[in-house]
């Protein structure tokens, strides 16, 4: 099947590689010629474990192939995805669909048979019938349907995602639309995974409830894991305790400064949003927004506390400031809150992180960089890990202690426990929801 997928960004990208994997033939489009000619060269964009050396077994397959020509790339295709930007609204929280008018009033001009029109950028409830409408004004005569296809891909674990998914989700109105996009998802009927046929606005919002439901779990399990730090609790065994129950799983239940990257802050706003639009508030989105902002901040003043009150004059090595181990992406990292108090604050800041520096340089003034972490916890006053990158899962803490001028660390993905930094000889040391070393509970 001919499939051209309009925007190369996360999204995009890997579904365009993972469907031509499929076997399909895809042709991705993008508006920026800087970023096709480094995809024709073989260079990813984005960090994404496995991503280049799929996309360059599918292109010398001849599967795959990337143009700013979006005219050239839509003429003949089966099926178009529109995976662009959908950023949220400056001033109301609203997503911003500039980016799929744009792409669907294009698409709809450079239709030369019928074809169904995918959405796959996360849109708001109703968008799908709004591209509709775009298009039939922009191309009359062309002959349609449109589709919503949310993506549910991890950064970091996007292609296992993919290619293993717990459930697509495809919203269509006819037959003949379920039937193409049964097509392309052929592989994984062969393989029983499961591919829910919804109608179109069910399938917008099964993915703003997802995104909202598993940053609610988040946010719940921060709440809990601060009454833990005053009423002497440990946050891993409570979370193990509640984990174990069925009915409530384990996974999005680790402690920690609070939620990020590009889905939940983006979507649980949007939600609240569509809430607000149609009379029904989304209280509990609204409140899981506010706690997990509150709990960034709360870690700045845990650190604070650790440096005796103030950051002035202190040296501060910070171990992570992706959002999230295993992609480079910085959107709504707790970094951007954790490290601008700390600089503002008056701290010397080295920063280490194996794939952020790209990005945050430009987003963290102030820090330094560091490629290793023994050589920026040097003389620190205090070691920050605020990702759970697996270089620092095996750190020599001793060693990093010994090399302080104040050993003080402070743990917020409970990487390591309360024991381990006692013995490494750490003077202090805080963690999330656990009684930390050198203070009471």
């Amino acid at each position: 099947m001919r499939i051209a997928m309009i925007g190369t960004g996360y999204v995009g990208l890997v579904s365009g590689v993972c469907f031509s994997d499929f076997g399909h033939e895809v042709v991705c489009v993008d508006t920026s010629e800087e970023k096709i000619a480094r995809l024709r060269g073989g260079a990813v964009p984005i960090f994404e474990p496995g991503l280049e050396a799929l996309m360059a077994r599918n292109v010398e397959a001849g599967r795959l192939s990337f143009t700013t020509d979006l005219a050239a790339a839509v003429a003949g295709a089966e099926a178009v995805f529109i995976a662009v930007g959908t950023p949220t609204r400056r001033g109301d929280g609203h997503a911003d669909l500039r980016f799929v008018e744009a792409a669907a009033r294009a698409v709809a001009g450079a239709l030369t048979g019928y074809a169904v029109v995918v959405t796959k950028s996360t849109v708001p409830v109703g968008t799908n019938r709004r591209v509709a409408a775009w298009m039939r004004e922009a191309a009359p005569e062309a002959a349609f349907d449109v589709a919503s296809n949310p993506e549910f891909l991890r950064e970091g674990a996007a292609i296992d995602d993919f290619m293993r998914p717990d459930r697509v989700v495809v919203g269509v109105e006819s037959e003949r639309a379920a039937g193409v996009m049964q097509a392309i998802y052929r592989p994984l009927y062969l393989r029983d995974f499961p591919v829910m046929v919804t109608d179109l606005e069910s399938a917008e919002m099964i993915k703003y409830a997802a995104n909202a439901f598993l940053a609610a779990k988040i946010t719940f399990v921060n709440e809990i894991a601060a009454l833990c730090e005053r009423a002497g609790a440990d946050i891993k065994q409570v979370s193990r305790g509640i984990g174990l129950d069925g009915r409530i799983g384990n996974k999005f239940l680790h402690a920690g400064p609070g939620y990020g990257g590009s889905c939940f802050p983006k979507d649980t706003s949007a939600l609240a949003r569509i809430g607000q639009e149609h009379g029904v508030p989304m209280r509990i989105t609204e409140t899981v927004m506010a706690v997990n902002e509150a709990t960034k901040h709360r870690m700045v003043e845990k650190l604070r506390d650790l440096l005796d009150g103030s950051f002035n004059g202190r040296a501060v090595a910070v171990l992570g400031v992706t959002f999230k181990p295993n992609t480079d992406d910085m959107r709504d990292a707790p970094s951007l809150t954790v490290v601008p108090a700390l600089v503002g604050g008056g701290a010397s800041v080295r920063v280490v992180d194996p794939q952020g520096r790209r990005e945050g340089e430009a987003l963290l003034p102030g820090a330094t960089w560091h490629e290793d972490p023994y050589e920026a916890a040097a003389e620190a006053d205090l070691v920050v890990i605020l990702t759970e990158w697996n270089e620092f899962r095996a750190l020599d803490l001793a060693r990093i202690a010994r090399a302080m001028r104040t050993p003080r660390l402070a743990d917020l993905r409970n990487v390591y426990s309360p024991r381990d930094a006692e013995a490494a000889g750490f003077e202090r040391a805080a963690f999330v929801g656990r009684k930390g070393i050198g203070e009471e509970a």
